[in-house]
């Protein structure tokens, strides 16, 4: 592995062709070691089939697609604890032969860290990831202990200090967006509680909904107590009370998971906090009900049946003094080539990245020259009219 880590910085030095295999932004533990150890395993293996290396595109990961439509490429997803559990079931079948025990160190904390010491109570590990914790363990004896090598790696993951509110935040985040309408999930490592008491926290909460066009921002902290067991909080912060009041909602009312809330004390009123009583719902399990959330909103952002009624009939009495309006200024367009009427302006319409033409009629330059063509016939011919 240090051989081919020095490979790598020459390569970089003499701007070689090369591959690069990468991770999630976030750089966490699993996304780090799982791309450095795949792209060490592929550097390994015999290049008998490099020729087709241009035409190969793979995707290799422990969670869902979140994209609609899979990438055009080969896609092995597996829902396992830890992506590492895949990078090792990979190279123990493919190359077995080349894994040292640097490598096999990284992998093996990895699992571990990701499936919290293996912890049965948690639910994180599956029996893949047991499965190759325990084969790395039989090749490699002298890897560190289970206990010593969690407690390590937990220490560095929660060390927070030195960073500011906005990296806390951006350090591991998702973020999922519906109909104009953006919401971050980011985790924080430290007690709520001393999370709530940073100095500026609600003006820094401000700050990164505006850099990021964020319309919701949900925290869940984790961090462990004297008993070395997970805790969970959550805390929405949300300008818009409506669409704070209607996520809060729907996690509280959830059944299928329960979170099991509670409600924590908040000073602040654009801030709801919780503490977690189901500690196995993690982000990742957080993100369906978000998105219901989201739907719930919008759903009851509809006029209801009886407004629409008598919007519509104030709007038919606009739309025929438009029509006389029109026709006076007009008088050859008929009613069939009126344009749609314009949809509502979204709520969130002057933050950045909200597609407002989503909706709108779409006008080809073609139907704006034919649309031209037409009133200037028409004005030609009322001018003929005239002169005569």
């Amino acid at each position: 592995m240090e051989d081919y880590l020095q490979g790598c910085r020459a390569a970089l030095q003499e701007f070689r062709p090369l591959h690069v295999v990468l991770g999630n932004e976030a750089c966490d533990l699993d996304s780090m070691v799982s791309a450095l150890a795949l792209a060490f395993y592929l550097a390994k293996v015999s290049p008998y089939d490099a020729a087709l290396e241009e035409a190969v595109v793979e995707v290799l990961d422990h969670r869902p697609m979140e994209q609609k439509h899979c990438p055009p490429c080969h896609v092995c997803v597996e829902l396992v604890g830890s992506c590492a559990t895949l990078v090792t079931e990979r190279i123990l079948q493919g190359a077995p032969e080349i894994l040292d025990g640097q490598t096999a160190a990284l992998l093996h904390g990895t699992i571990i860290l990701d499936c919290v010491n293996m912890d049965v109570k948690v639910g994180k590990a599956t029996p893949k990831d047991s499965k190759y914790v325990e084969k790395l363990e039989a090749l490699f004896p002298d890897l560190p202990k289970r206990n010593d090598i969690f407690d390590s790696l937990q220490k560095a993951k929660f060390d927070v200090s030195g960073l500011t509110t906005e990296q806390m935040l951006r350090k591991d985040q998702k973020t999922i967006f519906r109909q104009g309408t953006k919401v971050a999930i980011s985790a924080i490592y430290m007690d709520l509680e001393a999370f709530l008491q940073r100095s500026g926290l609600i003006a820094d909460l401000h700050a990164f909904c505006q850099a990021h066009s964020c319309d919701v921002l949900v925290t869940m902290t984790i961090f462990f107590n004297t008993h070395n067991e997970p805790v969970r909080q959550l805390a929405i912060f949300c300008p818009h009370a409506a669409l704070r009041m209607t996520i809060c909602g729907v996690l509280e009312r959830s059944h299928s998971p329960s979170l099991k809330l509670t409600p924590a004390p908040s000073a602040h009123p654009h801030l709801q906090a919780y503490l977690q009583g189901n500690t196995q719902i993690s982000r990742k399990k957080l993100l369906p009900l978000l998105q219901e959330a989201l739907s719930a909103y919008f759903e009851s952002m509809r006029i209801p049946s009886g407004q629409l009624e008598t919007e519509g009939v104030c709007r038919e009495q606009a739309d025929r003094e438009l029509d006389r309006a029109g026709n006076s200024l007009f008088p050859g367009l008929s009613q069939d080539e009126e344009e749609p009427p314009l949809p509502p302006t979204p709520m969130n319409s002057l933050v950045d990245e909200c597609p407002l033409d989503q909706g709108l009629p779409k006008l080809s330059a073609e139907a704006i020259f034919e649309k031209c063509s037409q009133i200037s016939q028409s004005q030609s011919a009322t001018a003929s009219l005239s002169t005569k």
